[in-house]
């Protein structure tokens, strides 16, 4: 299991990471149902304000035991799944995004982290050093392939990050001295971070979110559109439209 490593030096330093990430990542995410896959002793739902949260997964902790390839929930039932580190330790994550495409709802939002193969942690596990432990055991999905996934399920990414730039030393203290490359990483080699997070939304043909009828003059609102930036945020902007 995943859950314990990330009591280890190395663990808490992604996880310190990760955790702002998913905060903000599902901070303006509304509806009814939130669910988080996997992890169940680390809550990445907490700054949510959806009412009805679950774990699900087979760790002990979970309020719903499931594998995470059969899901046993309503299709388009969910308004937010979060996949922290799922599909790089599974044998089937192109089944694991299919459910997650089956069980959200039109508009809905999926928030995924996992392990950069681009990267000096990727390049630990490529030379297969303590290649039989956690995370090095896993097998690490690149974010190009990643989208290409997501696309061919309808999903959309607006937004991510990659983050954790130094080296995957085991010590604490190796770790501290080294945080100097977190600011050098971000700035001269953005995509190669240890991990990342990104969000997509669940696009679905036909369906139009109507504005409210009190609404009477247009407002401006924000748009995500794609670009291509030299740093860590991955190729979303926002502009203001009318």
């Amino acid at each position: 299991m995943l859950s314990p490593w990330f009591d280890t030096p190395r663990g808490q330093y992604i996880l310190a990471w990760e955790r702002l990430q998913f905060d903000s990542a599902v901070d303006d995410v509304f509806g009814f149902n939130a669910v988080q896959v996997g992890l169940p002793g680390i809550d990445l739902l907490r700054q949510n304000r959806i009412p009805l949260k679950a774990h699900v997964g087979l760790d002990d902790g979970c309020s719903l035991r499931a594998q995470p390839w059969q899901l046993p929930l309503a299709s388009q039932s969910i308004d937010l799944l979060v996949l922290p580190h799922v599909l790089e330790f599974s044998s089937q994550p192109h089944q694991i995004l299919r459910e997650a495409e089956r069980v959200l709802m039109p508009e809905g939002s999926i928030v995924i982290s996992g392990f950069n193969p681009l990267s000096l942690w990727g390049l630990k596990r490529a030379l297969r050093i303590e290649s039989s432990e956690y995370p090095w055991n896993g097998k690490f999905i690149g974010l190009l392939r990643l989208k290409d996934w997501l696309a061919l399920l309808g999903f959309e990414l607006n937004g991510g990050r990659f983050g954790c730039y130094v080296p995957p030393f085991p010590q604490s203290k190796w770790l501290e001295r080294f945080a100097f490359m977190e600011g050098a990483g971000a700035r001269w080699w953005p995509i190669a971070g240890a991990v990342y997070v990104v969000r997509a939304v669940k696009r679905t043909l036909g369906v139009r979110l109507v504005a409210p009828p009190w609404r009477e003059r247009p407002t401006k609102k924000a748009a995500l559109v794609q670009v291509a930036r030299k740093d860590n945020v991955i190729h979303v902007r926002r502009v203001e439209r009318r």
